[in-house]
């Protein structure tokens, strides 16, 4: 199988990582080929604060990736999360050349290289440059500028800035794990990829994406990203609440969060108890399921707290700015018991489970349905669109390399012309000179390669 057929995605979170290979079909739906999953070692809140652990965890999901896709791995797409991701709103503008030309896909490129030039703080980079809307000379609100004639190229740019140092240290894990970084993308929008729709892009809506150690936001309103933010609480500090709060192992509080959490008390019965087994011979611990619902609630409505926060930041509780589609929760977090519920309340907004599976072709089993994977399809979805976008151009320069090749074949010519005036004395070796034959015959026409094959034919006959 050719490596251009498929694509990866590589998902490297606080609790997991997940590698995923797929490829298109002829529907257009994405089949998925293999998926790879391996405890996240060496991540704290999306950053990496252990290099070999992080590489071991890398190799070992890629690995299971490579084996049940049957596939070498080579290029991965890879998501990118953390504390220290923060966006900002900028504006700018070109002035063409040649303003009776129509504007080109060059002439966007060339606007957003000039936005990547912003000063940022001391030890910041960007990551995305994403155009909202442009504007051509005095006409606004214009969507897509490409086709169209104007002197003056401007665009409101949704701007992705992160840590250069934690860019740098998933970059190397990835080297070093035997790989190839194609790109890194912000996991938010890798998520709403695979679980928003057009309709609720359209409509205004926000993506929650809740992980192990950071929950993601996104915001879009007419198909435009508008805010995107990274809050460093997730799943694992309601485990660690619960740890805490019981007095139980991590295990224990994990297995318990999963399997009888809940996220609103008043829907669970004082009466139900669960049997938390005593560690070596130690007495087997009883906990009320109220007062576990009571635990995830506290630091639940903390987190969804914080997401109204940045609702209300962006603007979602203005009439010309309001989410019609409400609120979308992904994440391995999203699986908690009556959290959409809480959120309704909360936020103040009609809130769904994104599921993961929309795009897939082929998950008769249901295995990626979970919302856990939401990030990981979006990043094999980011990574397919890479591909479609280098194979259209290859598409539509086919002649360019034979063209270039003639350029750079003629000046060597001249010089080996120039060499045979300068030193006649020194013959040409014979497959020099039959280099040369080979040359000029490929140059020829049909006709003109006709007429010499007669030529040379009559003077073998004399």
């Amino acid at each position: 199988m050719e490596n251009q057929e498929y694509s990866v995605g590589l998902d490297i979170g606080t609790t997991k990582i997940v590698a995923i290979v797929g490829r298109r079909n002829a529907h257009g739906k994405i089949e998925v080929l293999g998926v790879g999953k391996a405890k996240s070692l060496g991540v704290h809140k999306g950053i990496v604060n252990n290099i070999s652990q992080t590489i071991n965890s890398i190799k070992a999901a890629v690995s299971e990736a490579q084996s049940s896709a049957g596939v070498p791995i080579r290029k991965v797409t890879v998501g990118i999360a953390g504390k220290h991701i923060r966006s900002l709103q900028h504006s700018d503008y070109i002035m063409r050349e040649h303003p009776d030309k129509f504007i080109t896909d060059d002439d966007i490129e060339a606007l957003k290289d000039q936005v990547k030039k912003l000063v940022m703080l001391p030890g910041e980079e960007i990551i995305h440059v994403l155009p909202q809307e442009y504007k051509v000379d005095s006409e606004g609100e214009i969507q897509e500028p490409v086709g169209m004639h104007g002197k003056r190229l401007e665009a409101n740019f949704h701007v992705v800035v992160g840590q250069m140092g934690s860019i740098r240290n998933i970059a190397r894990c990835v080297r070093e794990a035997g790989l190839e970084m194609e790109a890194l993308t912000l996991e938010p929008l890798a998520s709403s990829e695979a679980v928003l729709t057009k309709e609720e892009k359209e409509a205004g809506v926000a993506i929650v994406d809740i992980g192990g150690g950071t929950t993601d936001i996104a915001i879009f309103k007419d198909n435009i990203i508008r805010h995107t933010c990274v809050i460093p609480y997730g799943g694992g500090i309601i485990t660690e609440d619960i740890k805490e709060g019981c007095s139980i192992i991590e295990k224990h509080a994990e297995q318990l969060k999963v399997k009888f959490g809940s996220a609103v008390p008043e829907l669970e019965k004082d009466s139900t108890y669960v049997t938390i087994p005593g560690l070596h011979g130690r007495p087997d611990k009883e906990i009320s399921l109220k007062t576990l619902a009571q635990i995830i609630n506290a630091r639940v409505e903390e987190i969804l707290e914080m997401v109204n926060t940045e609702l209300k930041a962006y603007g979602a509780f203005e009439q010309k700015k309001k989410l019609i589609a409400g609120i979308v929760l992904t994440g391995g977090g999203s699986n908690l018991k009556h959290l959409r519920q809480l959120a309704n309340y909360t936020t103040g907004f009609d809130s769904r489970i994104g599921f993961a599976n929309e795009y897939i072709a082929n998950d008769k089993n249901q295995y990626l349905k979970g919302p856990e994977f939401a990030t990981s399809i979006g990043l094999l979805m980011e990574s397919l669109k890479i591909r479609d976008k280098k194979q259209n151009a290859e598409l539509q320069e086919p002649e360019q390399p034979a063209e270039t090749k003639t350029e750079t074949q003629s000046p060597a010519a001249e010089t080996t012309q120039e060499n045979i005036v300068q030193q006649p004395e020194i013959a040409q070796p014979e497959h020099t000179v039959s280099e040369q034959q080979s040359k000029r015959a490929a140059k020829l026409t049909f006709g003109q390669s006709l007429m010499e094959k007669v030529k040379k034919f009559f003077e073998e006959v004399e």
